[in-house]
């Protein structure tokens, strides 16, 4: 996608390092920051300078290069691709790229890990990059039949990230939002504001802007309120993690969202690669749900007006306890339909396993 008319992807390789968008700066500054050992990449998933499933997960297949680059033997490659697993818990591509990256270096030399690493690095962000853009091919007819059963834009709700950012490029649950904008179709997009990060404040209500997509931000309680009032015509989030019988784990609030959706009859779909499949799990309760710090809860940071600089500041009283449970799981019979690069399927296990019989 394009900042200010110039092509970017969220992370790329250069000589002997790895590049980034560092998200943590968004929307008020656009940073490139350099990962050069596997320590900061390890620091950059954990602490959230890249966000989202795929972006994750082609993070830790750039991580596995640096972390072959580093190592001499293999166990030091194990200890290392170890300590990029256990980073984040939930979003399954972290787990995907580093068990293929091991897998294809097992079998090898180490003095030919650092070039294989890397070819195979660059096709998983290659492979995240092109299923997002099927994802928005397949997506793209929904939008349509909405369009065409009503004037004026198609309204479409969206929590957290699942854009460009959070994956390569173009997106999960943006892809056909961007797909039909692109296609001269008029679409208007609900921007949850997603606390406690506010991914949906500063990350996606930014790269719409980018492309020029119209939206309005709204607080995360909102969303019920406009789909009772008619003015939400279909909800596309995207997962972290989604069991191969269709339950999906996705930043917390998404089920909220779905209960709400299926209260008034909204559409609620899922877009997703099929690296965010879990393949081994089927039941959506058995997802580790990650437990970040309370201090995201109870501060919050922000840019002050005339100034250039972030800042923090509380929002409760001071040692008020606060939980933060990152995500949640919405059960399979409260999604409309999944979203991937083959085309759309049910939320069950025999429309997934249809859909990719090699994978399931």
């Amino acid at each position: 996608m394009n900042i200010d008319g110039k092509p970017f992807r969220t992370i790329w390789a250069s000589t002997d390092h790895v590049e980034i968008i560092d998200q943590r700066c968004l929307p008020f500054h656009c940073t490139i920051e350099r990962l050069e050992t596997v320590q900061q990449v390890a620091t950059a998933i954990t602490d959230m300078h890249v966000r989202g499933a795929g972006c994750i997960g082609a993070t830790a297949g750039y991580g596995m290069w640096l972390a072959a680059r580093e190592a001499n033997t293999a166990d030091q490659l194990e200890t290392l691709a170890t300590q990029l697993l256990e980073t984040r818990p939930t979003a399954v591509n972290l787990r995907w790229a580093i068990e293929r990256q091991l897998a294809a270096l097992r079998p090898r030399t180490p003095d030919a890990w650092a070039d294989h690493a890397l070819q195979l690095a660059n096709t998983i962000a290659d492979e995240d990059a092109a299923a997002c853009t099927q994802i928005g091919k397949h997506g793209l007819p929904l939008i349509q039949k909405q369009a065409e059963q009503k004037d004026g834009p198609v309204n479409i709700l969206t929590h957290c990230n699942a854009g460009w950012l959070a994956f390569v490029d173009h997106g999960s649950a943006t892809a056909p939002i961007y797909a039909a904008h692109d296609a001269g179709i008029p679409v208007h997009v609900w921007v949850d504001e997603t606390r406690p990060r506010n991914q949906g404040s500063r990350l996606t209500a930014w790269e719409l802007a980018q492309h020029g997509v119209p939206h309005t931000l709204i607080v995360d309680n909102a969303g019920g309120h406009l789909m009772q009032r008619g003015k939400v015509d279909m909800v596309i989030t995207g997962t972290d993690r989604t069991t191969r019988s269709g339950d999906v784990a996705n930043k917390i609030g998404t089920y909220l969202k779905a209960l709400s959706a299926r209260d008034n009859d909204v559409p609620f779909y899922v877009a997703l690669p099929s690296s965010t499949f879990d393949w081994e799990l089927s039941d959506g309760f058995a997802i580790p749900i990650e437990e970040r710090s309370p201090s995201e809860v109870t501060s919050m940071s922000g840019l002050r007006c005339n100034e250039t600089s972030e800042t923090s500041i509380a929002l409760t009283p001071q040692g008020c306890p606060a939980a933060n449970p990152a995500f949640d799981v919405t059960p399979r019979h409260l999604v409309t339909g999944l979203i991937t690069e083959r085309g759309i399927c049910e939320a069950n296990e025999e429309a997934i396993a249809q859909l990719f019989p090699d994978l399931a």
